[in-house]
């Protein structure tokens, strides 16, 4: 690991924010500053992806049991940003009545968009049915519990009475 330290200047030399940012370089070979510089900005886009996730896609939202569930949820997130970027040029901007029209679609507004293509393209599964009671689980199929693990309650601590030094 090769810490990095960064110290922006102004045109005579002075320093432009006085504290330094401090970047880290894993790998086995370091590249050029510039190069390191040009990979940090990326990193922009990359939060910006995760917040999108976490905020529209909701990508924790979900209580999930497992972590074969979780890590499956996870999988979906890439696939369901491309489908928005794929989709973009196909849908029409439908903002809210408070925000402006735009002619070059944000992944929020095409995933706000979305819901019109949805009822264009339908669904290809039938209308469900009313069949009156359901007949329930068939006699002599093993069942199988949900597997329960013990809750951990973590208490704060309590401060120790000091013991007398008299004594």
């Amino acid at each position: 690991m090769s810490i990095i330290r960064v110290e922006r200047l102004d045109d005579k030399g002075n320093l432009r924010v006085a504290k330094p940012l401090w970047l880290a370089w894993v790998g086995e070979e370091i590249p050029a500053l510039g190069e390191i510089w040009r990979l940090y900005l990326r990193r922009f886009t990359v939060d910006h992806w995760y917040r999108f996730a976490k905020q529209r896609l909701h990508w924790t939202l979900p209580k999930l049991g497992t972590t074969k569930q979780c890590e499956r949820w996870s999988d979906l997130m890439p696939m369901m940003t491309w489908e928005l970027w794929l989709t973009r040029d196909i849908v029409a901007d439908n903002p809210l009545p408070w925000q402006k029209s735009l002619d070059k679609l944000t992944p929020g507004r095409v995933a706000q968009a979305m819901g019109l293509v949805l009822e264009a393209i339908s669904t290809p599964a039938h209308s469900p049915k009313p069949r009156g009671k359901s007949p329930g689980w068939k006699a002599g199929q093993p069942r199988q519990r949900k597997i329960r693990y013990p809750i951990v309650k973590k208490t704060t601590p309590k401060p120790r009475k000091e013991q007398d030094k008299s004594a």
